[in-house]
């Protein structure tokens, strides 16, 4: 099992045996409780000038989640269970302005893992901070969270909550859909056949090997809704279907003119309201792939340049390691990446970009 629960602004979703098709089909007792999951909330930022509350639970069973927007930028989220509170702040504002904001609590209770982290959309680095709860956290309340009947109160500035019943990873995601064609000096295959040892072609004409190809189930909502990017735009000979991270490679005389360099990256995301794509509304969850190479590299997918995996030197830091979807696979297996094949745009200059390709 893993996603137990969903929550955004169309839907509540809650099953102990898991969302989706492949849930497990044994009787759980809900009377138990998690030693062990993670919950994650995506939400938008406003300005205030007070403190602003973003999540407001108090189950029966004496689970409290608490979660405020503090004014100026920051974050206050706080963890009861009966008698005992313990809380965490963060300060968002000093990572300078973000649209928004993907916060991740992770528990195991055996392993004594508990962490709260603070991700903002388009900068790279976590802020964290130690939290540990005591007991399992009672399922009968996080059922109610994810209920239309439960006392929640969630602000319209929440994007999306989900809840899973094992510690999610962190880092990088792989973004592909898994039956997206990448060209292989045998021919285009799906990105969720190949397998480490398998070779790719880069757009540049190299014959790379696929050290590992990573795959992850998410909530089909929020920064993981799935893009559909139309053909002929950007090359494509087919419609392509990608995460909202995933990033193209875009070259032309107007990239070196207005940007200064013979190739930008551009997420996914800056597509979706473009003439050139649209989000693609799918059931509960998504499943996605994308492959490791040695080096970042621009491959093709459809017919259009996109990146592969980029990693960068996670390898040196056995901490994020270990709590990323790179976790399984043996350290010597992965590689350095320095710094990405190309600049990354920014939400405006990527409209303009993509506005100037379809007119």
């Amino acid at each position: 099992m893993a996603w137990i629960g969903l929550r955004d602004r169309k839907q509540t979703l809650f099953d102990a045996r898991g969302l989706g098709p492949d849930r497990d089909r044994a009787v759980i007792d809900e009377r138990r409780g998690l030693t062990r999951g993670t919950l994650i909330i995506e939400t938008e930022t406003s300005a205030s000038s007070r403190p602003l509350p973003l999540l407001r639970f108090q189950g029966a069973g004496g689970l409290g989640l608490h979660l405020h927007a503090m004014p100026g930028g920051g974050l206050v989220f706080v963890l009861a269970q009966g008698h005992s509170v313990q809380h965490c702040a963060f300060d968002t504002a000093q990572e300078g302005r973000s649209d928004k904001l993907f916060l991740s609590f992770s528990w195991d209770i055996e392993e004594g893992i508990g962490r709260f982290l603070v991700e903002q959309e388009e900068r790279s680095g976590l802020q964290s901070a130690t939290l540990n709860p005591e007991v399992p956290l009672s399922l009968v309340d996080l059922s109610a969270l994810f209920s239309d009947g439960g006392d929640v109160v969630m602000s319209e500035d929440v994007v999306f909550a989900a809840l899973s019943d094992r510690v999610e990873p962190i880092g990088p995601m792989p973004t592909l859909a898994g039956l997206v064609p990448v060209r292989t000096p045998d021919g285009y295959k799906p990105v969720g056949s190949l397998k480490r040892g398998d070779l790719v072609s880069t757009v540049d004409g190299h014959i790379v090997p696929v050290l590992h190809r990573v795959t992850r189930t998410v909530p089909a909502v929020g920064r993981f809704a799935p893009v559909r990017l139309r053909a002929p735009f950007f090359g494509l000979k087919g419609d392509l279907v990608t995460g909202s991270d995933q990033r193209l490679v875009i070259r032309g005389s107007e990239v070196e003119y207005l940007f200064g360099h013979e190739a930008v990256l551009v997420p996914a995301r800056h597509l979706a309201s473009a003439p050139v794509g649209h989000p693609l509304a799918l059931p509960d969850l998504v499943t996605y792939s994308q492959i490791l190479l040695p080096d970042h590299e621009v491959i093709d997918a459809v017919g259009t340049a996109i990146e592969s995996l980029f990693i960068g030197r996670i390898r040196r830091k056995p901490k994020l390691l270990k709590m990323s979807a790179l976790a399984d696979f043996e350290r010597a297996t992965l590689p350095d990446h320095a710094r990405k094949v190309y600049p990354v745009l920014g939400a405006f200059d990527a409209m303009v970009l993509a506005e100037h390709r379809a007119a």
